[in-house]
């Protein structure tokens, strides 16, 4: 077999057995994509360790970052490890092959009282009716609130609101579902929303098909991530001074959540992590911040 035709075999695999993400996907098919540019549309037996090595050489000589050249590895490993398993090569060339590591990057994280003042703003904004001001308060209280992921925001339904128990219904990585919770101000934000916003934007549809969103676009459709990229973008960039995207209000609500006490466990559960260890960063954000402040105010620091 070719690499080329193993490659769409495996990402097929990947899509419908594994049941990962498409955006996940994708990202595979441009890494493998990647290797058969690379080496050539070769019988997967003609691909050695030093085909790989050459790989991985072009990537750093083009000046990939090692954390793209760690990601394009861990793809092609998983790659050979399968088609390995499926008996259509008799070794895995892939064994021996190593990344350099990558560098670690803690996350980006507002404060409190930047996120309380950010929203307080919005629910000022939102306090005339307008429909999408109503839309974008609601949006963020729920990002920050739930600490939810900017995709399970936007594929939530009316339905998968409980108001009563303040919960919401969320179909996160690989399919998962979990129930989360939120706070008082979130659910009057939304409350706020379902009845003066919602109807409002559904209006604007062109046709009088009923939509099942929870967060429509300014169409009237459900919204898309780009949307909410921008918003987050607009609202909370300028308060860090940088470029940043909806996961860090996730970031912010995981690391406030350890801060007040939260046990790790829990904070695993509301975000979704298949892992412990992939939680465990923000602990080491909440030592950054204990330490700064100490450093700040201890005289002998």
């Amino acid at each position: 077999m070719e690499i080329g035709e193993a490659a769409t075999v495996y990402l097929r695999h990947l899509a419908e057995v594994r049941r990962l993400s498409p955006a996940t996907v994708r990202a595979y098919r441009s890494d493998l994509d990647g290797l058969v540019d690379a080496c050539g549309d070769v019988e997967l037996a003609a691909v050695d360790l030093e085909s790989l090595r050459d790989w991985l050489w072009h990537a750093v000589q083009r000046g990939d970052s090692r954390a793209t050249i760690a990601r394009r590895t861990a793809a092609v490993r998983g790659f050979f490890a399968w088609v390995t398993e499926t008996g259509a090569i008799a070794a895995d060339p892939s064994l021996r092959l190593v990344a350099p590591k990558r560098g670690k990057t803690l996350p980006k994280v507002a404060t409190a009282d930047t996120l309380s003042d950010m929203l307080d703003r919005l629910a000022s904004a939102a306090a005339d009716g307008d429909p999408v001001a109503l839309r974008d308060h609601a949006m963020l209280e729920l990002l920050y609130g739930a600490a939810v992921r900017v995709s399970e925001l936007c594929g939530l339904d009316v339905d998968d609101l409980d108001h009563d128990r303040r919960t919401a219904r969320l179909l996160g990585k690989g399919s998962k579902e979990r129930v989360v919770p939120f706070g008082l101000p979130a659910l009057r934000a939304i409350d706020a929303y379902v009845v003066r916003g919602r109807p409002a934007l559904l209006a604007r549809r062109a046709d009088d098909t009923s939509v099942p969103a929870l967060f429509l676009g300014a169409r009237g459709g459900r919204i898309g991530p780009r949307a909410v990229y921008a918003l987050v973008s607009r609202r909370l960039g300028p308060e860090l001074g940088a470029q940043v995207g909806p996961h860090a209000l996730r970031h912010s609500a995981a690391t406030h959540l350890l801060d007040g006490g939260a046990d790790l466990r829990a904070v695993q559960e509301i975000l979704g992590h298949a892992s412990l260890g992939t939680t465990q960063i923000y602990t080491h954000v909440s030592s950054e911040r204990l330490a700064a402040s100490y450093r700040l105010a201890h005289p002998r620091a």
